[in-house]
């Protein structure tokens, strides 16, 4: 109840990130019918049922990493002073928001299936004229645990993976005004560090940014060594020339497994890397004698280098693969079905709205340095013109990199 208290009285752009995470659950469990639907449809076709749901686990894993990314950012489970008195620790909050969580994607996963009973013609209401047939399997009853199962995948993941993203670490609370666990934030409450003086030139010129960056996050040479394996998984696979491919729904050629085992390396590395990427801008924009609007944009970049990085290195991942496919096909690509416009827009929105929603908790992160700012008499194009450091730093380090990833991945299947 009290969750459900919570999700009620949340703010609007809260409940539209919560809205935007059950309609990823429909999107993804609607291919996990319609895979099942298949499988009904076609007994003799075990092989293709299976490669099909193994292709359903990039928007599954998409949906999931989306969700865990809202509940981390969600104001309504997050610590504050005198909730613990109230039996609302750390550990309490950690469950209310897998059940917030879990409250999302349940209601997603039950419009999916909705939508599926609905184009199948089950539903003595809404009758369909069952056009969808071949993949809906129309002509025979559904098995209820198999139903079951498939639409509790995305649910219980992402339930698991909120909890695991907001657990308590090493048995301490998060200090109130954190918006994650574990991560020191630049300026909290106004607070000055111990070692330095309030009043000192460096705090009034930028106020609530440390002396020292943080250090840089460490996975920059697991992030490269994944890659690189992904590039040569990628290239051994496409030169067998007489290998077995995968056929992905929608007409497209998957080509040997090995080649989507590659694609899957590459863009784990690319999200293995981002952070480490993202700090890189950072210290960009400070080098060369700083100024202070330099400066605060490359330290807070720095700062927000672990949230933003990763879902950085995420939507490169997926614009590599979306260039590398267009560089395959040359401008004549195949007639993509629906499942796979609908499988490719679940994961692009994903990633985006993840990115999104990284970016607007760096933003609350940084209120308290902004406020000191416009207290001390910042101008308001100091703040927008840091902002847009930040951004053309970004752009100037990620695309490249993009580019050339997308460039090495494509280049063994054009090739042949």
């Amino acid at each position: 109840m009290l969750a459900l208290r919570l999700a009620r009285g949340a703010h609007p752009l809260v409940q539209f990130r919560r809205l935007l995470v059950a309609a990823a659950s429909a999107g993804t469990g609607f291919l996990l019918l319609c895979t099942l639907g298949y499988a009904l449809a076609h007994p003799e076709a075990s092989a293709g049922s299976v490669q099909r749901l193994a292709w359903c686990a990039v928007p599954t894993a998409a949906t999931v990493y989306l969700a865990v990314t809202v509940a981390r950012t969600d104001p309504g489970t997050r610590p504050r002073s005198g909730l613990s008195t109230i039996g609302l620790g750390p550990a309490r909050l950690m469950a209310l928001s897998a059940v917030t969580t879990a409250l999302s994607t349940v209601l997603g996963s039950l419009l999916a299936l909705l939508a599926f009973l609905h184009l199948r013609g089950d539903l003595p209401v809404l009758r369909s004229d069952r056009t969808a047939a071949g993949f809906l399997a129309a002509d025979q009853s559904l098995p209820l645990p198999a139903v079951l199962t498939l639409l509790v995948l995305v649910p219980l993941a992402a339930s698991l993976g909120s909890a695991l993203a907001l657990r308590p670490k090493d048995g301490r609370a998060r200090r109130p005004g954190r918006t994650d666990t574990g991560a020191q934030t630049s300026a909290e409450s106004g607070d000055v560090p111990d070692d330095r003086a309030p009043d000192s030139p460096d705090e009034m010129s930028v106020p609530d940014l440390p002396l020292a960056p943080r250090p840089a996050p460490g996975g920059l040479p697991w992030g490269v060594a994944t890659l690189a394996a992904g590039l040569a998984v990628e290239t051994h696979a496409s030169g067998g020339g007489q290998q077995q491919g995968l056929h992905l729904p929608g007409g497209l050629a998957g080509g040997p497994a090995g080649v989507l085992a590659g694609w899957a390396l590459t863009a784990l590395g690319l999200a293995l890397a981002g952070p480490a990427l993202a700090y890189l801008c950072g210290s960009l924009l400070q080098s060369m004698s700083p100024g202070a609007v330099r400066l605060l944009a490359g330290r807070g970049l720095q700062e927000e280098a672990r949230r933003i990085g990763r879902p950085l290195g995420v939507v490169c991942a997926v614009a590599s693969a979306a260039y590398a496919t267009a560089a395959l096909y040359g401008g004549a690509g195949p007639s993509l079905g629906p499942l796979t416009v609908l499988g490719a827009v679940l994961v692009a929105g994903c990633t985006l709205a993840t990115l999104a929603t990284a970016a607007v908790e760096a933003r609350q992160d940084r209120a308290d340095t902004i406020a000191a700012l416009v207290r001390l008499g910042a101008p308001a194009t100091v703040l927008r013109t840091a902002a847009l450091l930040r951004a053309g730093a970004l752009v100037v380090v990620f695309v490249p990199v993009t580019w050339v990833v997308a460039e090495l991945a494509a280049m063994p299947l054009t090739r042949g």
